[in-house]
């Protein structure tokens, strides 16, 4: 392609609106443009980026066997209602585009395809001699987020690849939840991204276990807690650890202190002269259902500890049957909780066996405490907690003498770096950035059963689908690869992804020896399958260097001075530098250094 008949428009300055290095970049090197609020317009070299990374993808989903195909984009309410996710996509979490057509009827948008293509094996899946199967597609997908940002990362609109297996038990799904994890190690890999594969929590798609695959990047939204052993890794949402060793109590006997203006573990640890380690806090929640009923639950764990909230979620909604509820759509802590109060809550001051006669009576709540107790509370001993009285606490207290200990033991709290790693207390937990770019579920049989999509077994019986799922995001794989990897010029793309393998620079469009060796190299090698780029545009050498830089393609090659010694000037944009080349081992030089940069 010559750039002078592309749609090429580089800028100068960051654009206002984008916040993060590859957002700016990819703005300002022309890559994409923003349309409206998380909605942005693919300009011609990201789509070439964009079609690098799918092929990439559909090369690995069809080397495990699985089929490519479409799914609608348009879905019916009745599909999601089926499967209860209904509430929880288009009101708790409130991701989905939810719309009526001319007839009334509910449709969405598609941020996800469990439901449809559910249905669609209900529909064409008979006998166990159709299984095992695995389809996938690449696709737009939709999610309406409440803030867009950091442009292609949290977008309102984007391309995704997501496949969905069927198999007739637990053995079979495992092993093309393997294949899955394999595949999309050689995608990241062969895409030229560092990365790593963490457990993580299955959050509003469910199942029974699922890892993300994360860009490691500074700007990463995630956490990621591992060992340096390799052997564990786990989004902060999910992962679990050993806290650090509480310190002895100095309080041996149990009694009640005056504690004023001490509704802080802060201001308590100071008054009392103790380790937040042995103290026990208890934090009120209020969970909001979809039935519009309310759980109100008594969260209690160890001082120096902070509740995870999405752990906290999942164990809410396990105990969304006490009211009938289907879908969580709220959890918010105290403020959300005193309006069921039947009297005033000593809040900063409550202890784990504050009185369920603290809640009124209403049709809409819960008529008691749900008490939950994170195991590092349990373990403690002779422990400071409230007294459920403002101004008051209780030292030497000890689970079962003095407290009822809550029959709901659970772990909420969330992992620390420095923590103990589970698997080996040598081991402590680090901390890195990342970016989620995959993430890969075992569901079983959540939405076969919701739906009735059954199989035929070998006896004769009906069976339900045992079913995983697995997405990528390609658009956003495509920035990430930019946040991982760019210089103070612009961008620097891995080769196996960049647009375009080399630039053809002609630094004076007058000089006909320039332009004659730059046409001939630029027929060359895109005839020999390296693709080339040939700036032809009638600006000063200087301008076209920047641009070279900002856009990123992994190969300048310029026909400049040197080719009065019948050479060329190479430069590798990863590390500027610079070889001069003669004119006829151009091509066999490109060559090479493709096929190394691709191998590593």
């Amino acid at each position: 392609m010559r750039l002078s008949q592309m749609l090429f428009v580089t800028l100068r300055e960051d654009p206002a609106e984008a916040e993060i290095p590859s957002h700016k970049l990819l703005l300002r090197a022309g890559y994409i443009r923003r349309i409206g609020s998380g909605i942005y317009a693919y300009l011609p070299l990201m789509w070439r980026v964009l079609q690098k990374v799918s092929q990439i993808v559909r090369e690995e989903m069809d080397a495990t066997g699985a089929q490519e195909c479409l799914l609608p984009q348009i879905q019916p309410a009745e599909l999601w209602q089926e499967s209860g996710r209904w509430e929880t996509y288009t009101q708790a979490e409130g991701i989905m585009f939810a719309f009526q057509d001319r007839q009334d009827r509910e449709l969405g948008l598609g941020p996800t395809h469990e439901e449809v293509i559910t249905a669609v094996a209900r529909d064409m899946i008979r006998s166990y001699r159709q299984l095992p199967l695995n389809l996938y597609q690449i696709q737009t997908k939709f999610r309406d987020e409440i803030r867009p940002r950091f442009g292609l990362m949290r977008g309102r609109e984007f391309i995704m690849k997501d496949a969905y297996s069927f198999s007739t038990d637990e053995a079979d799904l495992k092993a093309i939840y393997s294949k899955m994890h394999d595949a999309y190690c050689n995608i990241l890999r062969r895409s030229g991204l560092a990365y790593r594969a963490v457990d993580a929590d299955s959050g509003a798609i469910g199942g029974s276990g699922s890892q993300e695959f994360m860009v490691l990047a500074e700007a990463g939204e995630d956490e990621v807690l591992y060992t340096e052993d390799g052997n564990y890794a786990a989004n902060v949402e999910k992962a679990s650890s050993l806290p650090t060793d509480a310190q002895p109590s100095p309080f041996k006997t149990f009694e009640k202190r005056e504690t004023p203006g001490t509704d802080t573990i802060i201001k308590l640890c100071e008054c009392l002269q103790c380790s937040s380690t042995q103290v026990v806090k208890t934090v009120l929640y209020e969970a909001v259902y979809d039935n519009g009923q309310t759980i109100l639950a008594l969260v209690s764990l160890r001082g120096d500890q902070a509740v995870n909230e999405v752990k906290l979620q999942n164990e809410m909604v396990k105990l969304g049957e006490l009211v009938k509820g289907k879908a969580l759509i709220a959890l918010n802590v105290a403020e959300g909780a005193t309006k069921w109060a039947s009297q005033p809550l000593p809040l900063g001051y409550i202890a784990p066996d504050l009185a369920d006669s603290y809640i009124q009576k209403s049709k809409q709540v819960h008529g008691k405490f749900v008490r939950l107790v994170d195991q590092t509370a349990v373990e403690l001993k002779d422990f400071v907690t409230g007294a459920n009285e403002i101004g008051f606490h209780t030292v030497g207290s000890n689970w079962k003498t003095d407290i009822p200990l809550p029959e709901q033991v659970v772990d909420i709290r969330t992992a620390q770096v420095g923590d103990r790693a589970v698997h080996d207390a040598k081991q402590t937990l680090q901390t890195a950035r990342g970016i989620e770019i995959g993430h890969i579920f075992q569901l079983g049989t959540k939405y076969s059963q919701a739906l009735g999509a059954t199989y035929t077994n070998e006896a004769g019986k009906e069976q339900p689908l045992v079913m995983g799922c697995y997405g990528v995001g390609v658009s956003r794989l495509a920035q990430a690869a930019v946040e991982q990897s760019y210089d103070k010029d612009g961008i620097v793309w891995p080769v196996a992804i960049a647009p375009y393998h080399a630039i053809i620079i002609i630094p004076n469009g007058k000089d006909s020896d320039q332009v004659e060796a730059a046409e001939k190299l630029y027929s060359e090698l895109n005839a020999a399958g390296i693709e080339a780029l040939l700036d032809d545009r009638t600006e000063r050498a200087g301008v076209k260097f920047k641009d070279a830089d900002l856009i990123g393609i992994p190969y300048r090659i310029v026909t400049g001075r040197s080719l009065k010694e019948g050479k060329v000037e190479i430069v590798e944009r990863a590390t500027h530098d610079a070889h001069q080349i003669p004119l006829d081992q151009v091509l066999p030089t490109l060559k090479e250094y493709l096929a190394k940069a691709i191998s590593t």
